[in-house]
């Protein structure tokens, strides 16, 4: 079988790799943080923090990492991240100061006269839209806060919600070329230009979503008054026509302000790849315009940013540094090349599942960084590689809903919870409810792929 010989060739090419002893070590090491993390009486962000301490000394002393050097490398690749929650965190604290986020939730519960179905959808909505159109980090801030003050002023339960937006968030990331992150960085490194997103990722990107609300309508059969009495509603709507969308509204200057600097930092996000900018310089810019032009008590602002989420990130990017560069995590990609035996079909069904699975428990950007190569590699032994960058972007952004730490939209909508509702969601309690539903998208998206293959509508990369 040449076709198989050569892509088995032009996969196994990996750089220095260290010995399967080190590989081992390192993964332990990483198994055990995510340990830490599942444990509720054990916060997250320190066991992230401690796994970090411990990784990093260990990969100079064995010679993982050639200099201390090499963490800042590590972390450069990821500095992105941190510019978008920073910005978005300040712009976010100054646009809710501005009463905006009560104006617009209560312009919401008043369209769907505060029903629970009716709201619940909306919000579902809502946050396919945002995300599609903002990337998941500044959506998942913005939604996070709208969701709570919906639910403290109807006194529905915020848990339904906020893990609906969670994972309904990972759907609306897969639209565009700037959605997600992954679909930047693997867009960048294959060619894929902007409009092909919208031929390819985006009738997925609904299907999943749909797929999405589903199982969330399901799970939570019980957790919301889905169908409610003439009197209730009668009550809601009691309720609701005592509620002033101006109450919290201090200056009507400011709330103006903070909506067109929000609005253009929408645009912003939408126009980044064209102007040649980070989604961080964006971020940044908006943070700052808000505090120039809308910000009252800037220090306040700027200490409301979620620290604790970017310091989770840093360990948690540390550490998965330090296991990369072990070489176990191409060692791992290699292995579902070797499985596919020359099959495309076969091949698409393992860099999707793959991708999905290892995004679930490592974290999508360092899955989507590790298989670029490795995809680049395939390409090179003469398959089609379309939708191999497809099922790679899709299982990316899809797996965040299988594990709490799998996506950023799951850590904070679950740090929002527990920080403002004080309710906590154990780690089994949410992989049945997420990870049942990244398996049906992830089958979906699989035989959504080998369909359009089949078809011949997945459009060839140029040149």
């Amino acid at each position: 079988m040449e076709f198989s010989e050569n892509l088995l060739i032009a996969a196994a090419q990996p750089g220095a790799r260290s010995p399967a002893w080190v590989m081992t070590l390192f993964a332990l090491g990483m198994l055990a943080t995510y340990v830490g993390v599942a444990v509720d009486s054990f916060h997250k962000t320190v066991a992230a923090l401690t796994g970090a301490v411990v990784l990093v000394p260990l990969a100079l002393v064995l010679g993982v990492l050639p200099d201390y050097d090499a963490t800042y490398e590590i972390l450069s690749h990821d500095l992105n991240i941190f510019g978008v929650i920073i910005g978005t965190g300040i712009l976010v604290d100054v646009t809710g100061r501005s009463g905006l986020f009560h104006f617009l939730s209560i312009l919401i519960v008043k369209a769907t006269g505060g029903r629970a179905s009716a709201l619940y959808f909306a919000i579902c909505t809502l946050t396919f839209l945002f995300v599609a159109v903002l990337t998941i980090v500044p959506a998942m801030l913005i939604l996070s806060s709208l969701v709570l003050v919906i639910c403290r002023k109807l006194a529905y339960p915020p848990k339904p919600f906020l893990l609906s937006v969670a994972i309904c968030a990972n759907s609306g990331a897969v639209v565009t070329f700037a959605s997600g992150l992954p679909n930047i960085m693997i867009g960048t490194q294959a060619g894929i230009p902007y409009v092909h997103f919208l031929m390819v990722a985006a009738p997925y990107a609904l299907i999943s979503f749909l797929i999405a609300l589903a199982g969330l309508r399901f799970a939570f059969r019980r957790s919301l008054p889905w169908t409610q009495s003439d009197t209730q509603q009668a009550e809601l709507k009691s309720r609701i026509e005592r509620f002033d969308a101006w109450a919290l509204v201090e200056d009507r200057g400011v709330l103006v302000r903070s909506a067109v600097i929000l609005a253009l930092t929408v645009v912003g996000f939408a126009l980044a790849q064209p102007l040649g900018v980070g989604m961080d310089f964006i971020a940044i810019a908006g943070g700052t315009a808000a505090l120039l032009f809308a910000g009252k008590t800037i220090e306040d602002s700027i200490a409301k940013v979620n620290w604790t989420i970017i310091l989770f990130f840093l360990g948690l990017f540390l550490i998965i540094g330090c296991v990369k560069a072990t070489g176990a995590l191409n060692l791992l990609a290699e292995q579902v090349v070797a499985l596919s035996g020359g099959s495309t079909g076969l091949l698409v069904a393992l860099l999707t599942g793959f991708s999905a699975v290892a995004s679930a428990i490592i974290d999508n950007i360092p899955v989507a960084a590790t298989l670029i190569p490795v995809v680049d590699q395939i390409g090179a032994g003469g398959v089609a590689v379309e939708p191999l960058w497809w099922g790679t972007i899709l299982g990316c952004n899809l797996g965040g809903n299988g594990t709490p730490i799998g996506s950023i939209s799951c850590v904070i909508a679950l740090y929002t919870l527990k920080k403002e509702a004080q309710q906590s969601v154990s780690w089994g309690e949410f992989i049945r409810l997420g990870g049942t539903i990244m398996v049906v998208q992830i089958a979906g998206a699989i035989a959504y792929l080998l369909a359009l293959n089949a078809m011949g509508w997945i459009p060839r990369l140029p040149g």
